[in-house]
C-alpha cells in the first residue's frame, strides 16, 4: 500500500483497478469519471471491470466524499439501462445516490426514426454517507427578481396559504441552478479521443462537490480533462488510464496549462 503523495498530481498509465488497489483506504475526496460504457465508443479495445472498480472506489473515497459517475445507455433490443444497473450496484455496496444531474448536450448523431433524439447523459452523484461539501451553483436568472415573497404551505384541501409569522424575502437576481445542465459537447477530434469530457462540465462538478485543496481522482481519465479542471481550480489531481496514448495527451495538456 502506497501513500497518497505517491499518486497526487500525477498521470498514471495502468489498469485503474490494479492502481487503486495500491491506494490507502479513504484517501480520496472526490472522484469524477466517465467509464467506457455500453460499447458506445471504440476505446482502443479496452473494457473495464465495473464491479471491481466500484468496490475499490467505495474503499478509497473518504467518508463524506462523492463519486461523480457520467454514463448513458445504448440501444440494442431496447435501452440497455446499464446506467441504472450500475447506480443500483453502487447503492447495494453502501453508497448513497445523493443527486442525479441530467447533462443536456449537443446532438451529433442522426435522429432515430422510432425514438426521440438522444441529447443527454446521466451524472450520478454517489456519496459515502452525507456529502461534506456541497457548493450549489447559483446562475439561474430569476424571473421574479426584485419581488417580495412569503413562505407558503398547502392545506389538505390542496389550496395554498401564507405561513403565519414568516419573514418576507426579496427575490435575488440569481437562484440555484436546476438539475438539468445545458453544456455543449467537445468535438470528438479535439484531443484524438472518441468522447472528450467538456471542461465546463468538469469545472461545475468539481466546484459543486469539493473545495480547494481536495484530492480529485479520475480513474478512467481519457484525455485528462478532469485533471486539467482540478489543476485550474486549485485542487490536487490523480489521473489513471490504461492507454499510454491518452496518458501522453493528458500530460501534454497539463504541460500546456503550466505554460499559460
Amino acid at each position: 500500500m502506497k501513500y497518497p503523495d505517491d499518486f497526487i498530481n500525477k498521470i498514471i498509465c495502468g489498469d485503474c483497478l490494479e492502481v487503486m488497489k495500491e491506494m490507502p483506504d479513504e484517501s480520496i475526496d472526490m472522484v469524477l469519471t466517465s467509464p467506457p460504457y455500453d460499447d458506445l465508443r471504440d476505446y482502443k479495445g479496452y473494457t473495464f471491470n465495473f464491479e471491481g472498480i466500484a468496490k475499490e472506489l467505495n474503499r478509497i473515497i473518504k467518508q463524506g466524499g462523492v463519486i461523480v459517475w457520467v454514463v448513458k445507455d445504448s440501444v440494442k433490443d431496447g435501452k440497455t439501462l446499464t446506467s441504472f444497473k450500475q447506480a443500483l450496484h453502487f447503492q447495494a455496496i453502501g453508497l448513497n445516490c445523493h443527486d442525479i444531474i441530467i447533462w443536456e448536450k449537443d446532438a451529433f448523431s442522426f435522429p432515430d426514426k422510432t425514438r426521440y433524439r438522444d441529447v443527454f447523459e446521466y451524472v450520478f452523484i454517489f456519496a459515502k454517507g452525507k456529502p461534506k461539501i456541497i457548493n450549489i451553483i447559483k446562475d439561474r436568472k430569476n424571473k421574479w427578481v426584485g419581488s417580495i415573497v412569503h413562505g407558503t404551505s398547502r392545506g389538505k384541501d390542496g389550496e395554498t396559504f401564507k405561513k403565519s409569522n414568516h419573514n418576507r424575502t426579496n427575490v435575488k437576481e440569481y437562484g440555484a441552478r436546476y438539475n438539468i445542465w445545458q453544456i455543449p459537447s467537445e468535438k470528438n477530434n479535439l484531443y484524438n479521443h472518441p468522447a472528450p469530457f467538456p471542461l465546463k462540465l468538469a469545472n461545475d462538478c468539481i466546484n459543486s462537490w469539493s473545495n480547494k485543496g481536495a484530492i480529485v481522482l479520475d480513474c478512467m481519465m481519457g484525455s485528462g480533462t478532469t485533471c486539467i479542471s482540478a489543476k485550474q481550480s486549485n485542487r490536487k489531481y490523480i489521473g489513471i488510464d490504461i492507454s499510454q496514448e491518452y496518458c501522453d495527451i493528458a500530460n501534454e495538456r497539463l504541460r500546456q496549462e503550466i505554460l499559460l
